[in-house]
């Protein structure tokens, strides 16, 4: 039976691979982006990475900074849920990224992990069909989006033992509580826990825990209309 279930997955993502075109580097505005696409996505997330933002992506697809950032080292996983990622470097205007994903798929989100969800904001000028904050500076989005009225339909995925002096737990409740309804929560922990307490190897990056936060994103994005 476990062989059985094994050729069946190898099948399966044989398939997948088939229909999923190559990663590649594309121009949005005057910066580059990483762009994953399978064949006919309906979803385009947007994923945003953590830190100073800075990835150095060159035209042939390479980058040389932020490989081990969560959103950045899972952007291909979202392939077998059938949506399409666009990782997106530093310099790249977020309104931008999602009028170019529009033109791709019908319903666009945008997804950014700690220091990177604060450029999540920006986004809403474009009106994403949704937004997705992980291990989230809470309090400094709040801030950037004013009224509940902005929000879009919203998920936050924050570890519990997230001890991140900026993304404390603590922060989910209150965000959720100003965003009433539009506000999704999926919390998880385990994993492992390593290094700098804000870094990607802590329970902050989800270290561990990839498969997981990935899932939670995907039927999130595959529910929003």
């Amino acid at each position: 039976m476990i062989a059985r279930w094994a050729l069946i997955a190898g099948v399966l993502v044989c398939v997948i691979s088939a229909t999923a075109s190559a990663e590649e580097a594309v121009k949005v505005g005057g910066a580059l982006a990483l762009l994953n696409k399978p064949s006919s996505p309906r979803v385009g997330l947007i994923l945003i990475p953590g830190g100073d933002g800075e990835m150095n992506i060159k035209a042939d697809g390479t980058f040389s900074s932020g490989k081990n950032n969560q959103l950045v080292r899972t952007r291909q996983a979202y392939l077998a849920h059938g949506i399409a990622t666009l990782t997106i470097d530093v310099d790249v205007d977020v309104p931008a990224a999602v009028n170019y994903m529009r033109k791709l798929t019908p319903v666009v989100i945008v997804a950014g992990t700690s220091r990177g969800s604060l450029r999540v904001p920006q986004s809403l000028s474009a009106k994403p069909n949704a937004i997705v904050l992980t291990a989230a500076m809470l309090n400094d989005v709040r801030s950037s989006v004013g009224s509940p009225s902005a929000l879009p339909p919203t998920l936050l995925v924050h570890h519990r033992q997230d001890a991140c002096r900026v993304t404390l737990p603590q922060a989910v409740e209150p965000f959720k509580a100003w965003g009433g309804n539009k506000v999704q929560v999926v919390w998880l922990q385990g994993g492992r826990n390593a290094g700098n307490n804000c870094g990607a190897e802590a329970y902050h990056g989800f270290n561990g825990i990839d498969g997981q936060v990935v899932s939670a994103v995907a039927q999130f994005a595959k529910s929003v209309k």
